[in-house]
C-alpha cells in the first residue's frame, strides 16, 4: 500500500467513514465492510484533502465540468471542481433513475468529469455516463475516493480512484456463517 493509500485509509477510519460489520450495500450485497463517505463529508478540511489527492492523479486530464450523483458524489464531487475551478452539476433520483434537473444541461462536445465517492458495481457512474452521451457531452474521466469493484467495474472512459480495496460481498442466501450471525443494517449511501 502505497502513501496516499494509506493516508486515505486513515482518513475513513479517523472520521468513522469505514465502518464493519454486516451491511446490505446498495447493490443488494451484503459486506463486513461500509464506506459511509457522508461521515468523512462532515469535515471540509479532509474533504478537501483527498480532492487534492485525487486532483494530483487527475493531473493531465482535461474537462470544463464536473457532473456527480446525488447523494455520494456530491461533497467531493463539488470539491473536486472548486479545486479546478470548473463547473458542478449533478444529477438526482427522479422515479428512480439518474436525471438532471433544476435547469443544468451538458452542452454537445463539453467535457465532463465524473466523480462518485465509492463504487462497488459501478451503476450510478454508469447512470451519470448515460446522461453525458446522450446530451452529446464527451465524458472523459471517472474519479472516485474508493473503487471497492475487484475492477469489476469498467467504463467507456478511464478510472481515477484514491484506493482500490475491496471487501468480500455476498449474495444475500450465500452469507458465510460469521457474517450471518451478525443482524444487516442498511446505513445507506
Amino acid at each position: 500500500m502505497d502513501a496516499v493509500q494509506t493516508e486515505v485509509i486513515d482518513i475513513f477510519k479517523r472520521t468513522r467513514a469505514l465502518l464493519q460489520g454486516h451491511f446490505v450495500l446498495r447493490s443488494g450485497l451484503h459486506s463486513g465492510h461500509f464506506f459511509q463517505c457522508a461521515q468523512v463529508c462532515q469535515y471540509m478540511p479532509e474533504v478537501e484533502r483527498l480532492a487534492t489527492l485525487l486532483k494530483a492523479r487527475l493531473a493531465g486530464t482535461s474537462f470544463t465540468t464536473v457532473l456527480a450523483p446525488a447523494m455520494g458524489g456530491l461533497v467531493i464531487g463539488q470539491e473536486v471542481a472548486r479545486q479546478f475551478k470548473s463547473r458542478f452539476i449533478f444529477a438526482e433520483k427522479e422515479n428512480n433513475v439518474l436525471v438532471m434537473r433544476r435547469g443544468f444541461t451538458i452542452a454537445p462536445g463539453e467535457k465532463i468529469l465524473v466523480v462518485e465517492d465509492v463504487i462497488t458495481r459501478g451503476g450510478r457512474v454508469q447512470e451519470c455516463l448515460d446522461i453525458v452521451a446522450q446530451a452529446g457531452g464527451q465524458a472523459v474521466a471517472v474519479a472516485v475516493l474508493v473503487d471497492r469493484s475487484e475492477g469489476k467495474a469498467k467504463f467507456s472512459v478511464p478510472t481515477i480512484s484514491l484506493l482500490e480495496l475491496s471487501f468480500p460481498t455476498y449474495e444475500a442466501d450465500k452469507l458465510p456463517p460469521e457474517l450471518a450471525a451478525i443482524p444487516a443494517s442498511k446505513p445507506g449511501s
